[in-house]
């Protein structure tokens, strides 16, 4: 059973683009994400190593502040090799055209992408906008030490 929102929960708008798009849903009373299934005319095989481009027939209007992001599904990961290739993908507030995936198989067969089917989740985040100053940093132990620096 999906969750219940309480009166602290922000309002996402989301628009119906065609007739069959499904709205996004969490499955899972503990779920951090939404399910965005595909909405297609035919069917698209996405062969190894291939991608496409897959679209969701819905538009979201976040609130000022937050961003939606489009994350992969565990379980086509797993079992077919099929992720999200710019994961997380990034909706912002202000953009209000189609939600797509881009999908990337990375397994061994065809993937076939069928309208309705659950292909990626969204997940609202907040995010902060900030001031930049140009100006010298501060030092640290880490330094500059990056990749692999702290022995992980």
């Amino acid at each position: 059973m999906a969750p219940e929102a309480d009166d602290d929960s922000p309002v996402v708008k989301v628009l119906r683009l065609r007739d069959g798009a499904q709205l996004p849903r969490y499955m899972s009373e503990g779920a951090a994400g939404l399910d965005l299934a595909a909405l297609l005319d035919e069917e698209v095989v996405i062969p190894p190593g291939g991608r496409a481009l897959i679209p969701s027939g819905i538009a979201l209007e976040l609130p000022r502040g937050m961003e939606a992001q489009v994350r992969p599904r565990s379980g086509l990961a797993l079992k077919h090799g099929v992720t999200v290739l710019n994961s997380p993908g990034t909706i912002d507030a202000d953009y209000r055209g189609e939600v797509k995936v881009l999908l990337v198989n990375h397994g061994a067969d065809p993937f076939r992408v069928r309208s309705g089917e659950r292909v990626a989740q969204l997940v609202i985040a907040r995010v902060e906008r900030v001031v930049l100053e140009e100006r010298p940093l501060s030092e640290t132990v880490r330094g500059q030490g990056g990749y692999g620096h702290t022995g992980v």
